[in-house]
This record gives C-alpha cells, sequence and structure tokens, in this order.
C-alpha cells in the first residue's frame, strides 16, 4: 500500500505549533517554542524531571510467524539562526530556531524481534552556514544529535498467535549542563514521532480492539505518544505514533491548501485573520522564518474557489432515519410515505417542536417556559458551569441532537438581558440531569394552569 498519505499526516504532526499566528517572533505565543514531542538532552532532564528524553510505543499485533517490522523515527533538528551586523530591518530577530527535518529507520526481522529485540545507535552531524549580505552577517547552527531506537516484540498467550510490539527512542545527546530550556532545544529530538510498519502481521487499533485483545491492549504503556493505525479505512498494516492524540486513520482535509501550522484552528478563520494582517505585520512575519514567509505568500495568492472549499464540507450523509418503534403516537414526521426528512429542518421535520416539547424531570414536566434549578457537575465539570450552579433559570427550548439527546436551552432568571439574549438565540445548555424542577412546577399528569392533565412521558 502507498505509505504517501501517512506521511502526510506525519508532516502535519511534524510541524504542528512550529509557528502560531501572527507568524511574527515578537508574538508572544511565539517567544517559547517546541511543545509537542521534544525529547531533551539526558543532561537537561536530570536538572528539569518535567522534561523526558524517552519516548515509548507499544501496541498490539497479530502475525503469521515470521513478521518483520519496519520502524521511521522522524523529527526535527533544530537550526538556530543569529543574525549580527548592521540590521536594516528591525522586525528581523536576532536569534531564530529553523528547523531542519531528520529521519531514522530501523527494519527489524521476526528472529531478532522475538529474541530479545534490536537496538540501533543512531548519529546526526551538526554543522553551519553562514552569509553576510550589506553589512549584515546571518549563521545557522545546529548541534550533532545522538540516540538509540529499540524494537522488541513480546509474545502474548492465547491461540491468536499475537504479540506485544514496544518501540523506544531515547535521546543521548551531550548538552552539558545548560541552564536553561532554550539553551538546550538545540540537543533536542523536536516533534518526535514514529511510523510502524508491519509485514507479516496486522496492527489492532488501540482504542476500539477486539475483545479478546482488550486485556492486552490495556496493559500496554506509552510515553510521550499515542499508537493509532494509519492509512486508508480498515488498513492495519501502519501504526502512527505520535506526540497528539489522533484518531485511527487520521487524515489531512483535502479542503485543506497548506500548512498553517495550528491543527487546533479552524482553516478558514486562521486564512481570513492572516490575511487581515497589515502590511508591516505580514513583512514581519515574512522576516521571521521563511516557512512564515511561504504561509502569507501562499495565503495572499488564494482565489475564491480555493478560499470557498475552506467554508465547510459534508463527508457523508445518508437518508434520514424512520421514526423509532418507542416513538409516542403522533409525532410521526409530516413527509409522506417514502419522502425523507432532513434531519437538520427543524421545520420539515413534525416530530420535532423545541417550542412545545418537553421532558419529564423528578416527575414534574419541564416544557419552555419552566423555571429550574442549575445543579451542573453531575456529568461534566466545566468551570463555567459550576459558577451558575444553584441559580434559577427559565427553559426556553428543549432540543434534541442528532443522536436523539435531549438538551434543555436555558436564560438565567435574574439575567437582565436575557430577552436580549433570547433574541438573539444565545442560550446556556444543559442535559436534564443538571438541573432540578423548581417546586412550583406541575408533577406530570397534573391538571396545568388551563385545568387539562398533562400527558404522561416526554415528546422527546
Amino acid at each position: 500500500m502507498s505509505i504517501d498519505e501517512v506521511r502526510r499526516v506525519a508532516d502535519a504532526v511534524l510541524y504542528e505549533g512550529y509557528i502560531l499566528y501572527p507568524y511574527r517572533a515578537s508574538a508572544q505565543k511565539n517567544r517559547s517554542r517546541w511543545q509537542f514531542g521534544v525529547l531533551m538532552p539526558p543532561g537537561y532532564v536530570a536538572a528539569d524531571p518535567s522534561e523526558s528524553s524517552t519516548m515509548r510505543a507499544e501496541s498490539v499485533f497479530e502475525h503469521r510467524g515470521e513478521p518483520t517490522v519496519e520502524v521511521t523515527v522522524r523529527f526535527l533538528q533544530v537550526q538556530r539562526r543569529r543574525t549580527d551586523g548592521a540590521v536594516q530591518d528591525a522586525s528581523v530577530p536576532t536569534v531564530w530556531d529553523e528547523a531542519v527535518e531528520q529521519e531514522v529507520t530501523e527494519t527489524v526481522a521476526a528472529q531478532a524481534l522475538f529474541d530479545g529485540g534490536a537496538v540501533t545507535r543512531f548519529t546526526v552531524p551538526g554543522g553551519g552556514d553562514t552569509e553576510t549580505t550589506s553589512g549584515t552577517r546571518v549563521v545557522w547552527r545546529r548541534e550533532p544529535l545522538t540516540g538509540t531506537v529499540w524494537v522488541r516484540a513480546t509474545p502474548l498467550p492465547g491461540p491468536w498467535q499475537a504479540a506485544r510490539l514496544t518501540v523506544q527512542v531515547t535521546n543521548e545527546s551531550e548538552a552539558g549542563s545548560p541552564a536553561s530550556r532554550d539553551e538546550a532545544l538545540p540537543a533536542a529530538l523536536v516533534a518526535a514521532h514514529l511510523i510502524i510498519t508491519v509485514s507479516g502481521g496486522a496492527f489492532l487499533s488501540m482504542t476500539d480492539p477486539p475483545e479478546w485483545a482488550s486485556p492486552q491492549v490495556a496493559a500496554c504503556s506509552n510515553t510521550g505518544c499515542w499508537p493509532v493505525l494509519a492509512g486508508p479505512e480498515g488498513s492495519r498494516a501502519i501504526m502512527l505514533a505520535a506526540p497528539i492524540i489522533l484518531p485511527d486513520h487520521p487524515q489531512v482535509a483535502s479542503e485543506s491548501a497548506g500548512e498553517l501550522y495550528d491543527g487546533t484552528e479552524i482553516d478558514e478563520i486562521l486564512t481570513l485573520r492572516t490575511l487581515a494582517l497589515s502590511d508591516d505585520e505580514k513583512a514581519a512575519a515574512r522576516a521571521t522564518d521563511p516557512r512564515a514567509a511561504a504561509l502569507i505568500d501562499r495565503v495572499e495568492a488564494m482565489d475564491a474557489p480555493t478560499m470557498a472549499q475552506l467554508h465547510g464540507t459534508i463527508r457523508a450523509m445518508g437518508p434520514s432515519q424512520p421514526s423509532h418503534p418507542s416513538q409516542p403516537p403522533g409525532l410521526a414526521s409530516s413527509a409522506g410515505e417514502g419522502e425523507q426528512v432532513p434531519w437538520w429542518d427543524p421545520g420539515a421535520d413534525a416530530s420535532v417542536s423545541p417550542g412545545t416539547d418537553f421532558v419529564v424531570i423528578a416527575g414534574h414536566r419541564v416544557a419552555r417556559g419552566s423555571r429550574v434549578i442549575l445543579r451542573p457537575g453531575r456529568r461534566r465539570a466545566d468551570a463555567q458551569d459550576m459558577f451558575l450552579a444553584g441559580r434559577a433559570a427559565l427553559v426556553e427550548a428543549v432540543l434534541l441532537d442528532v443522536d436523539d439527546t435531549a438538551y434543555l436551552a436555558v436564560t438565567l432568571a435574574d439575567d437582565p438581558a436575557a430577552d436580549l439574549q433570547a433574541a438573539h438565540g444565545r442560550f446556556l445548555y444543559f442535559a436534564p440531569d443538571e438541573v432540578e424542577p423548581d417546586a412550583s412546577e406541575p408533577s406530570a399528569g397534573e391538571p396545568d394552569a388551563s385545568g387539562h392533565g398533562t400527558e404522561e412521558g416526554a415528546r422527546i
């Protein structure tokens, strides 16, 4: 199978957080660099135990007796740039860390794999370059790096012919006794991650293993990374062990026009914000880093169709499901037989009515207009919600998500801007088990203010 797509995802991991918006050295967020997958030299780890020099990935794989494992360790080598002399542009940082991609590959056959494993020592040479232009001298410096890759398989009990694979990467670079993290970084392996391929076998998902393998998967010990199945959906020949949490079979969206170095941001928003930078800010970004310069140039050259595709897409959409057999009578869709009701359009689905639907909580009917007391914390511990514990609220609507889970949209009863919030559709959302009915609310089945009894159960 082609490994190109796996490498594309791995490249996104490699440069995750490399330089953040607004892409210039003067920004506070870019003054502390290299946050993901940093394996520090042991000399610095001894002084700062919060750092680590070792990454360990464990996973479970099935095999046919003679598996071969190939491990590719990928990381960035810090290239420190210093600018001396008559710098004409104040936006050019005098010291900045660029990066050089490095890769180490080890292949281990079955005999060595199961017989204590194999240890490979690697060395990445240091070096430097100098350039002088118009009285300005720029020096790039790379420190030498050394480390080890240890690969071992341990047979697991049972009839399934499975084994636990352990891959450990250790930075053994000499760095003396650096006084600060910044001083130690040139001897670090940055954004370290693994691409692991097995021949004559197949990996098991670490998040959704078969039942027989669940205890063995739970016993795996991963430090500084998490292995997931990579490649096309259904394939099990490749694991990607990354320092950030990914799902099985991760992909880079086809709509993404290029690297923005921050996978937690929405491409469209980040692109628009980058376009909104002033000319001086863009110049400062270009002067900070060559990759930032290329990013600014690419965003400025983006045409309308490319920008439009960032707005969003639907990966898959199946037909709407028929009403659940347990749905109360009279809630069938208004669509005719054979017609599909779009789940995203409440106006076309008569079974959904946020203004009149209700839930029964502690024997009380709670619907739009009901008063409740907020009791967050039973299912979540959001700090903002905890501030609202014990506050009275007014239910504005009873809503369903696409999984038919009920939520209450509420406004605070003592909020002087509640009417304004409601007019703009700005509500607070709580699950039914995160509120309790106000004592004045009628019980289900009791007569309401009109003298009519309420129906038993909920409309949702």
